[in-house]
């Protein structure tokens, strides 16, 4: 069941304190003071650079305190005009993983103060761009800011992707599917669907990264009605092949739920398309026809399935061939032991 608004944010609360770990903290007010006003320095020389050597270079790194935190007492304008510079400044260091301490800081900081939005998905943006990953933590906060904002205003999804510009960023897939990738850590699965939904609104085009973190927490969740509208939605819509491990995803779940005749006609439909389907999920289907006693719509998928060249399992095999004789579809039997003979000569 996906989290409650005020659940999520019960939660975050709770882990309301800075979320950057890291090998040593800082032990002393005097150091947290000394690593503050370097930065405090760096900034107001426009030396912007220099932060990121700062912060990946110091030992004195802390759990509960972010150097960022000063920035709290300017205006809000000012205080974006303030990052961005840096996040510019960021951009031609080399290697580009250089700033990854200050990305976080900034990303804690932003995200936890009173206009988070859009300002973190430009600091996204620039971590992901530069080769890092933001902190797992930043899943859980970047959720319950999307969702608040979400309850307090009556934008459209794409419309709130589109404020980036107003700081001179531009949404991207990259921050998209993070985006969806946040609200799925915390079953938020419908939000994820409308971003997913809302990303061409936003000039974006969806990917596979895109479907996979929907499709994926849809399965653990078995609402495979979901499930099998993304899909074909991918494939047809979007021109998407699926992995063949996200189709054996589907195909579990769909076997999870018992949803047989749903899965032979995601099967067929994948086939339509011209989508290369495993071993695995073909053998999958059969099994799940059989589990039900469907002799003749199992006949059909290992017929399919042996178009393909594939053949069952020996045992898989033999049932489909006794389940057929046994409701007098000898016919496909004999059809399909043929099949089997020409496959394996």
């Amino acid at each position: 069941m996906a989290l409650t608004v005020s659940k999520l944010c019960k939660q975050v609360r709770s882990f309301y304190q800075p979320f950057i770990y890291f090998s040593s903290q800082i032990h002393s007010v005097s150091s947290q003071q000394l690593l503050e006003k370097s930065i405090k320095s760096a900034i107001e020389s426009k030396s912007y650079q220099q932060i990121a050597d700062i912060l990946s270079t110091s030992n004195d790194v802390s759990q509960t305190y972010n150097p960022f935190s000063f920035l709290s007492n300017v205006h809000e304008s000012h205080r974006t005009k303030v990052i961005d510079e840096i996040l510019q400044s960021f951009i031609p260091i080399r290697p580009r993983s250089h700033p990854r301490v200050a990305y976080a800081y900034l990303l804690s900081f932003t995200l936890q103060s009173a206009s988070p939005l859009p300002l973190s998905l430009a600091i996204i943006q620039r971590t992901l761009q530069s080769g890092c990953s933001p902190v797992p933590q930043a899943h859980l906060l970047l959720s319950s800011v999307w969702i608040h904002e979400r309850k307090q205003s009556d934008q459209t999804v794409a419309s709130m992707l589109l404020q980036m510009q107003s700081i001179g960023y531009k949404p991207d897939g990259g921050v998209c599917n993070y985006l969806i990738l946040s609200l799925c850590k915390v079953d938020q699965y419908e939000e994820a669907v409308q971003v997913l939904r809302s990303m061409g609104g936003a000039g974006c085009i969806p990917d596979l990264d895109s479907f996979g973190s929907v499709i994926g927490v849809l399965c653990d969740l078995r609402k495979t009605k979901y499930v099998e509208e993304l899909m074909k939605e991918m494939v047809s819509k979007f021109r998407l092949s699926p992995r063949k491990e996200m189709v054996v995803k589907v195909l579990k779940a769909m076997r999870a739920n018992k949803d047989v005749h749903k899965a032979v006609e995601l099967v067929k439909f994948l086939e339509e398309m011209d989508i290369q389907i495993g071993f695995e999920s073909y053998e999958m289907a059969v099994e799940m026809c059989l589990e039900t006693s469907l002799f003749v719509l199992a006949g059909k998928v290992v017929l399919r399935m042996t178009n393909r060249g594939f053949i069952p399992y020996i045992k898989v095999r033999q049932k489909v061939f006794e389940g057929l004789t046994s409701v007098g579809e000898v016919d496909l039997a004999y059809i399909l032991k043929k099949k089997f003979t020409e496959l394996n000569s």
